[in-house]
């Protein structure tokens, strides 16, 4: 049997462009999580923009519309990153966004993705990035941890720059989580301003 992540990096490293990576993605068939989603959620926003959002993975709202955030915690992530001047909706890339997730299709319940589910994802992660060029990348959530940083625990993560995908990233817990724990916002803040800040310096 084929090794799903070799096949995924040949898939990947053949993309010369976003809509050859969506037909890679598209045409991709050893992950289980296809067979049951709706759509393939590829991306929103600006690709031309400073900063990307990388996300765990499509809910329900997001297998039936196809885009990244759109369900209760998207639309707290846009009123979130609209506080510090950023919107998906800007065609000016310094106050834009790019957002994807880790996987691009929904996973059965809502359940996190498993490890070698996130393995064979990542090839397709980096070249995204690496067609795109963003200036920094916000990942949010441990799955999009893992992805980036090969790490878990956001909760001790959040609001350190690291390096990955060769750019600085900025660990931030999911708005999810947030609108779950209310308490934790007013860290998340200090995690913008700190976006803010490097965007200015």
């Amino acid at each position: 049997a084929a090794d799903p992540v070799m096949v995924a990096e040949i898939a990947a490293q053949g993309a010369r462009s976003l809509s050859d990576l969506r037909a890679a993605l598209g045409g991709y068939e050893h992950c289980e999580l296809k067979k049951g989603a709706r759509n393939l959620v590829f991306a929103d926003g600006n690709p031309a923009a400073r900063v990307w959002i990388l996300g765990e993975a499509p809910g329900r709202d997001e297998d039936l519309e196809g885009r990244p955030f759109v369900g209760r915690a998207g639309q707290f992530l846009d009123r979130m990153f609209a506080a510090i001047g950023l919107s998906r909706d800007s065609a000016d890339p310094a106050t834009s966004l790019y957002i994807t997730n880790v996987m691009p299709w929904r996973p059965p319940q809502n359940r996190d993705p498993e490890p070698d589910e996130i393995a064979m994802m990542r090839p397709f992660v980096a070249r995204h990035i690496a067609l795109v060029d963003p200036e920094v990348i916000v990942v949010m959530g441990n799955t999009s941890l893992r992805a980036a940083l090969n790490t878990t625990g956001i909760l001790r993560a959040r609001g350190q720059w690291a390096q990955g995908f060769g750019k600085p990233v900025l660990p931030m817990v999911h708005p999810a989580y947030l609108l779950r724990n209310p308490a934790a916002k007013r860290e998340a803040w200090a995690d913008l301003l700190s976006l803010q800040a490097k965007l200015r310096g």
